[in-house]
This record gives C-alpha cells, sequence and structure tokens, in this order.
C-alpha cells in the first residue's frame, strides 16, 4: 500500500512556490505542479525527483476547478493543496489595469482555486490547505491598496473556511502563511522594499509551518513585531504615516 502523501502546489513555475515544491519532495511527498507556464513546470519536473505530474492552470481561467480536479486524479489524490500564485504592485497613481488584475488574480483566483480544493476535502472527508498570503494584509497599505485588500481577503477567508470545516466536522486543515518582503520576481519592479528575506529559508519555515500544521505564520521575527505594532496604530494616525 503507497502511504506517501501527495501535495499540489499552485503557482510552482517561480519563487516561492517553486522553492517549498523542491522541498516537498525532498521530503518524500508525491508533489504535483500548477502555474500558467507549463514549460518551466515541465523543467521542474524533470530536474526533481518527487515531483510527479504538471498541469497548466491559469487561476483567473473558469475551468481552473476542473484543471485542478484532473491533476489530482493524475497524482493519485491530494493531502494537501499549497497555493502560491499571486501577483502584486505597488501602485501609487491608482491606474484601474494593475488593480483589476490584482483583485481578479489575488481574490477571484485564490477563491476559485481554494474553494474547488476545499470541496474535495470535504467530498473525501480529509485534507490540509496552505496558502502564501502576506504581511501586506495586516493593514491597508497606500503604495499598494488592491494588494493588501486582497491579501487581507485571503486572511479573512481562510478563517471562515477553518470555522466553517469545524462546524461541518470535516477534518480539514489550514495554515495561513505570511512572509514579509520576500526577494523573488515579485518584487523586481524597481521599488526599495525594507528587510528583504531570502527565499530559501524563508520556504524552510514556510514547509515547517505546514507539516506542524500552524494555523497562522509570520516569516520572519521582525515582521511578526513589526505587524504586532502595525496592529496596534489606531486608523487616526494610520491615514496620515507616509509609506
Amino acid at each position: 500500500m503507497n502511504t506517501r502523501k501527495r501535495a499540489i502546489v499552485v503557482g510552482a513555475s517561480s519563487g516561492l512556490g517553486r522553492e517549498v515544491a523542491v522541498l516537498l519532495a525532498s521530503r518524500g511527498w508525491a508533489v504535483g505542479v500548477a502555474a500558467r507556464r507549463l514549460d518551466r513546470l515541465e523543467e521542474l519536473m524533470a530536474q526533481c525527483d518527487g515531483v510527479e505530474q504538471v498541469a497548466a492552470i491559469d487561476v483567473t481561467g473558469s475551468d481552473a476547478g476542473v484543471k485542478l480536479e484532473d491533476l489530482i486524479e493524475r497524482l493519485g489524490g491530494m493531502d494537501l493543496l499549497f497555493y502560491a500564485s499571486g501577483v502584486g504592485n505597488q501602485n501609487r497613481e491608482l491606474r484601474e489595469e494593475i488593480e483589476l488584475r490584482t483583485v481578479d488574480t489575488n481574490a477571484m483566483g485564490f477563491t476559485r482555486v481554494v474553494g474547488a480544493g476545499y470541496r474535495h476535502m470535504a467530498r473525501q472527508g480529509h485534507g490540509h490547505i496552505a496558502v502564501i498570503s502576506s504581511i501586506a494584509g495586516t493593514k491597508g497599505l497606500g503604495p499598494a491598496p488592491s494588494y493588501s485588500a486582497t491579501k487581507a481577503f485571503q486572511n479573512c477567508y481562510i478563517q471562515a473556511l477553518e470555522q466553517q470545516a469545524r462546524s461541518r466536522g470535516l477534518d480539514i486543515r489550514f495554515t495561513d502563511v505570511r512572509p514579509g518582503f520576500v526577494d523573488t520576481a515579485l518584487l523586481n519592479d524597481g521599488n526599495r522594499y525594507p528587510m528583504l528575506l531570502s527565499p530559501t529559508p524563508v520556504a524552510r519555515e514556510i514547509v515547517a509551518a505546514v507539516e506542524s500544521r500552524e494555523h497562522v505564520r509570520v516569516i520572519d521575527w521582525r515582521w511578526r513585531i513589526v505587524t504586532a505594532l502595525w496592529r496596534r496604530i489606531p486608523r487616526c494616525l494610520w491615514r496620515r504615516m507616509k509609506l
């Protein structure tokens, strides 16, 4: 009997999603990976033992849930759904196309894929959903309005699903991973970011949080302090701050 745990990583073509997929595979998981760029996924599968299936999934597409189900079937099941897809840009001029693209990906796409994973796990009776959100969801950040808003949406959505699963008696666990600014392609936009984190140690901390089934993990200790302070700043002072 095959007792290997099976994980699907959505958003695995680059950045933290790719790092986490490799780490899970190295720890004995059977891994299926998904993203828009199929060529990068096939390259990852060729380079990494344990990455066994790939799928081209655009989370903003209406067929994302169907494609996720197909990937689950080809992998032979899903014990963990790890969601790492996302976009983010500073948008001080509030350009409409940036705001709407961010909402489409980080809110609509997130809901579409996480919801499909949740329904699958509800039918099979167990599972674990882990997502990369962000410390940006702690407060409304003026330089990136839709990004911080959609990350707050993700935080609240996972909390709501956790409550719903418990009330329904479902054995589904949730982990909301909230990194600070990580030095990946997502932040290569010419802007300066404080306290940049290296992707590899962040990925290790993510996998540790997932395997210990933590509910929320803010990464790293510096950002835990910063976000704790942010929460204590009154609204009347926060709106006057220049970020």
